[in-house]
Order: structure tokens, then C-alpha cells, then sequence
């Protein structure tokens, strides 16, 4: 469950992400910790496996999800965070798969109101940019101030963090 991570004059920040492999998870961490912010991790049901993550395998399911869109419902454990309606700020992580965000960040994304918030999206990639992620996860939202995202190295530190922040004006 978040707890209150800022005073009544400054901006109550969430950061929410879900990560396949962990580099998403680590980056995540690292903008929690800059930001003195709440987190919350997207968990789904059906958790994925290693096998299921390979995109070189036509079978695993990653790839069939790729190529058969319907079967991109992806139930999580809880898609709404305690006390969702409280944060000003929600900074949303994601590793991109076949240029697309996971599709785990979808049912996130379309069960919450936005309302009065700004999203910033962010993803880790070794090699994929942003690309339309970010746009494509805003058009599942017909709520809030979806800023652009941007593609974070999985290695970024917290120092590349804190320049990042600063960049898009948000208080670290």
C-alpha cells in the first residue's frame, strides 16, 4: 500500500511499472528513491516465465500475444493503487515489446481515471526507442496530461535520474 510521500505543497508522486526481466524494476527503484515517491509494481495473474519472454520463439507466449492481439489481456493483481485518486504526478515504467509498451501496462492504463494528473512515461529498452509507446498508452486514456515518453538506459544511475527529472521539470 503507498504512504504519503510528500507535504501538502508539493506534488504527491507515483511511480508505477512493471518489469519482465528487472532492468524496468531498477530503474523504476532508482526514480522512486530520487523522488521520495510511492510505488507500485504491476503484478500480473498469470505471471510470465522465462520461456514465455523469449520473442525468438514463435510459441512463447510473448510472441503469440505479438501476433494475435486478442490475446493481450493481461489480468493483474490489482490494477488500481491505494489511494490512486491522491497522487498529482504518476510516472509509469515499461519495457517495449516489438515497439509496443508491454502489454501488461494496458488493463493499468485503461481501468484509472487520469483526471488532474500528469503521466509521464518512461521505458528501458537495450535497443527499441520509445517509438508510439507512449501515445498508444495515452489513446487507451481519455484522461490526463500524458507527457511524451522517454527510453531510459537500463543502466541510467542516479545521477542520469535526477537530470532527466530536472529536464522535464519535475522536483527531485
Amino acid at each position: 500500500m503507498p504512504t504519503s510521500n510528500t507535504s501538502d505543497s508539493q506534488p504527491k508522486t507515483l511511480v508505477v511499472h512493471y518489469s519482465a526481466h528487472g532492468h524496468t524494476r531498477r530503474v523504476a527503484e532508482t526514480i522512486t528513491h530520487a523522488l521520495g515517491a510511492d510505488a507500485f509494481v504491476l503484478s500480473p495473474t498469470e505471471a510470465y516465465s522465462e520461456p514465455e519472454l523469449d520473442y525468438n520463439d514463435p510459441r512463447s507466449r510473448v510472441s503469440r500475444e505479438h501476433v494475435d492481439h486478442s490475446l493481450r489481456h493481461v489480468e493483474l493483481v490489482q490494477d488500481t493503487p491505494d489511494g490512486f485518486a491522491g497522487y498529482d504526478v504518476v510516472l509509469v515504467g515499461y519495457p517495449i515489446w516489438w515497439g509496443e509498451a508491454s502489454w501488461v501496462m494496458n488493463e493499468f492504463v485503461k481501468n484509472n481515471d487520469f483526471t488532474g494528473k500528469t503521466v509521464i512515461p518512461f521505458c528501458t529498452s537495450f535497443s527499441s526507442p520509445v517509438g508510439a509507446s507512449a501515445r498508444d498508452l495515452a489513446a487507451l486514456s481519455s484522461t490526463g496530461d500524458w507527457r511524451p515518453g522517454t527510453r531510459l538506459e537500463a543502466n541510467i544511475d542516479a545521477v542520469g535520474v535526477r537530470r532527466w527529472l530536472e529536464r522535464l521539470g519535475v522536483d527531485a
